[in-house]
């Protein structure tokens, strides 16, 4: 009899076909979104300035100065992050009126008007077209980023919450692996070719428009929010496949029970919950971090880089796709190690490794005129800092945001998260060159501090979360609270006595 059942156990531990499908759905037009229109506009760069430079000239019968094409092409960058900004403020409340499903939906309007904004651009001499595209690509982004995370980590099963959740970070490096592709010369990087580049971007979400009305909408938030108990069930039999539903609704019936006469909150409620505050400080901290931490300033050394280590100009672009195909590879190994290992030490380990990498990377631009070795050991250095980023920092902060909250507090803190986010990635676009012109190559040592800081906080602070029913974490923390609420109120009485 144990011969025969342990085959039949080994194959209902696989997550059912269809809960993959979705996770593709999701991603998609979600976070791939995000990371392709990232990296996708960094090739026609000079390509875009020229187009700018032509549009002034026979429009105004002048040649625009050298700083105002360079201060539109900031813009047309930089919007991007304002985009997400708003769409991150938007998120939270939309998927709690619209749904996760249904938001996901609707956000492909913003990618599609995007696309359709900057394809135009160029055959109506207008670069006004390209700047309001890149900033409806941004919302789109901005959007997702929140509810695409929320989706994956109410959809899956309790034992494949953490794989779930690294989809948000495949997502976004596949998305940048693809948009330094279609970047080549090869492919769409030839000048006369980057109106249909930027407009790409319409791909994923007509993409998602075909496949994700397929799937239900996640079974939490139609029980929970809903108080639809049958299309709950309905939506658990297709994801998680008949035989084995019963067991994650009841524990949703469980959760909905602890939640009874408690409505989804606001961002600004979570701030004065005391019973939250160490959960809102944890995820806070995580999401800043994961902009301030140094990958950006990684990429932005990599050009000079490769440049020192001989590689020819044209040949760059190319080895660029290989920091994008190894962060690609770290995110689906990390998605491999997450349920094995847990959350705790790949998040931990990532940082110690990446503070490591900082101090490394110091020493090797420091001496690079030393020896002809050093330039190689300065690229080893940049592909190892992108493998502890992907390994953990980049998959496991998504994974956290989701697990820390319970249904009513989840949207709301992924409007204070991804605001946090956005707005820590708006100040290292617009702070790093200053960093770097103060610092040059000690700017790593500021990013070492901020690593190892975090690679702390996380051991001493953040419980480990693998396998724990959304439940169970928020009890620890509802615990943890208590102590610290004690400790204050301890420490008020022993100073009003002391006075």
């Amino acid at each position: 009899m144990e011969i025969h059942e342990g085959p039949a156990q080994a194959k209902k531990e696989l997550p059912n076909s269809s809960l993959l499908m979705a996770m593709f759905a999701a991603g998609i037009g979600g976070t791939f979104q995000y990371g392709y229109n990232i990296s996708v506009i960094n090739a026609p760069t000079m390509s875009v300035q020229s187009f700018i430079n032509q549009t002034w000239q026979d429009r105004y019968q002048t040649a625009i100065s050298e700083k105002l094409v360079t201060l539109l092409w900031s813009v047309i960058v930089s919007i991007f992050t304002l985009g997400g900004l708003m769409g991150a403020l938007l998120g939270g409340t939309l998927s709690v009126k619209m749904g996760r499903k249904g938001t996901l939906l609707t956000n492909n309007i913003f990618a599609l008007s995007g696309a359709l904004l900057m394809g135009l651009s160029y055959p109506t001499a207008s670069f006004e077209l390209l700047i309001i595209g890149r900033l409806l690509t941004g919302i789109q982004a901005g959007v997702s980023i929140c509810v695409q995370p929320l989706y994956l980590g109410e959809i899956a099963p309790t034992q494949y919450r953490g794989l779930m959740g690294m989809g948000t970070s495949i997502f976004i490096t596949v998305g940048i692996l693809a948009g330094q592709i279609m970047g080549l010369r090869e492919v769409l990087g030839q000048e006369q070719y980057w109106p249909i580049l930027l407009s790409t971007t319409c791909i994923p979400a007509i993409v998602q428009l075909m496949i994700l009305p397929f799937f239900p909408e996640s079974p939490r938030y139609l029980l929970i929010d809903r108080g639809d108990d049958e299309g709950c069930k309905k939506a658990l039999k297709q994801l998680h496949g008949a035989s084995r539903w019963d067991g994650e609704k009841e524990d949703i019936e469980k959760e909905r029970n602890n939640l009874l006469g408690f409505k989804a909150k606001k961002p600004w409620e979570l701030f004065t919950d005391r019973s939250l505050r160490l959960q809102l400080l944890t995820v806070m901290l995580l999401n800043s971090a994961q902009q301030l931490n140094g990958i950006n300033a990684i990429y932005f050394y990599a050009g000079y880089v490769f440049d020192e280590a001989g590689i020819a100009a044209d040949k760059i672009p190319y080895v660029t796709v290989g920091t994008g195909a190894c962060e690609c590879l770290t995110a689906l190994t990390c998605g491999l190690l997450v349920e094995s290992l847990g959350r705790r030490v790949l998040i931990t380990g990532g940082y110690v490794l990446m503070s490591i990498c900082c101090i490394l990377f110091t020493l090797t631009l420091t001496f690079t005129d030393a020896s002809p070795v050093f330039p190689y050991l300065s690229m080893a250095c940049i592909f190892a800092f992108i493998l502890s980023f992907g390994l953990g920092p980049g998959g496991v902060t998504n994974i956290l945001t989701t697990e820390l909250f319970t249904q009513t507090t989840r949207p709301a803190a992924y409007t204070i998260t991804g605001t946090v986010n956005w707005t820590s990635f708006f100040l290292i676009s617009l702070v790093f060159p200053f960093i770097v012109l103060g610092l040059q190559q000690y700017c790593f040592l500021v990013f070492m501090v901020i690593c190892t800081a975090m690679a702390l906080y996380i051991f001493f602070v953040v419980p480990e979360t693998k396998n724990k029913s959304f439940l169970e974490i928020q009890n620890h923390f509802k615990s943890s609270n208590r102590k610290g609420q004690s400790a204050d109120s301890s420490a008020a009485t022993l100073l009003a006595s002391s006075l």
